[in-house]
């Protein structure tokens, strides 16, 4: 039999799901991806109605107006609201002073890029952050919660994210989503394809060392200190979403019957012209 060079990949999923309480986990390159897949999923779910919507608004394309809004911190990372876009939503801004994770609402995701710690997937669906690492507990039913492994993090690989939860049917689309829309085990020649995907498998050399380094770390670890983010909401690179939900209602035909402006007939030159 020719050896699985990604059996590793799903060791180390398994031990992120046995460390964490996480029912499935599906490793990727990074949080940010994470983030994006997560987002993409429940959006997938909403997409024919936002089509039908830009139909419905007389575009043939979708406009950016139309997508689902999805708030979040406005001091955050940055590639967190480009996810979001690339996911097929629209990032809208709070004020929140979080503490090692926020939600992504209205959806039931969750960036915890600077939070990892064992039995995070408690099973009461919301963060419960108290002052001690032993406080500590959330996600559950329903919840995704997006892990950073970055040499930064808790974890401190080179790179790689993680994608807790409990729905099969999202394990499923994920793991395709992740491996450009293939079925893992099976090669391109020989595989159907159903969905689009993204190539953003954790590859096999970066899930040993995780594998390594997840036996060593401590059983609880608080959240790491937040960053010094930027105003994400003052960006011109992000204003043009909010912009757009402003112009949303002149995108929309007028409930008005239209008015044709009557042409001017030209001066008679006593020629007759046909057509």
């Amino acid at each position: 039999m020719k050896p699985d060079a990604f059996q590793v990949v799903r060791d180390f999923e398994r031990a992120v799901a046995d460390y964490t309480g996480a029912p499935y986990v599906v490793a990727v390159n990074s949080c940010s991806m994470a983030i994006l897949l997560a987002v993409a999923w429940h959006l997938s779910k909403q997409q024919a109605k936002v089509d039908q919507e830009a139909i419905d608004a007389g575009h043939g394309m979708k406009m950016i107006a139309l997508r689902p809004p999805i708030e979040i911190p406005r001091r955050t990372y940055v590639s967190v609201p480009m996810s979001i876009i690339h996911a097929g939503g629209r990032p809208t801004f709070r004020d929140e002073d979080w503490v090692g994770a926020y939600q992504l609402k209205p959806l039931p995701v969750w960036d915890s890029a600077r939070w990892f710690t064992s039995g995070m997937y408690s099973g009461n669906g919301r963060p419960v952050i108290g002052p001690n690492p032993q406080h500590f507990g959330f996600y559950g039913p329903g919840q995704m919660a997006c892990t950073s492994h970055h040499w930064s993090k808790t974890l401190g690989i080179q790179q790689g994210g993680c994608i807790l939860h409990d729905d099969p049917e999202a394990d499923a689309w994920l793991r395709r989503a992740r491996f450009d829309g293939r079925t893992e085990g099976v090669s391109p020649k020989d595989d159907t394809f159903t969905q689009i995907g993204y190539h953003c498998y954790l590859s096999p050399e970066v899930a040993a060392e995780g594998l390594v380094r997840i036996q060593h770390l401590p059983r609880h670890n608080a959240p790491l200190p937040s960053d010094q983010y930027p105003d994400l909401s003052t960006l011109e690179i992000f204003k043009w979403t909010e912009n757009s939900a402003a112009k949303r209602n002149l995108a929309k035909p007028s409930s008005q019957p239209s008015r044709t402006p009557r042409r001017r007939s030209p001066p008679s030159t006593g020629i007759t012209v046909t057509r």
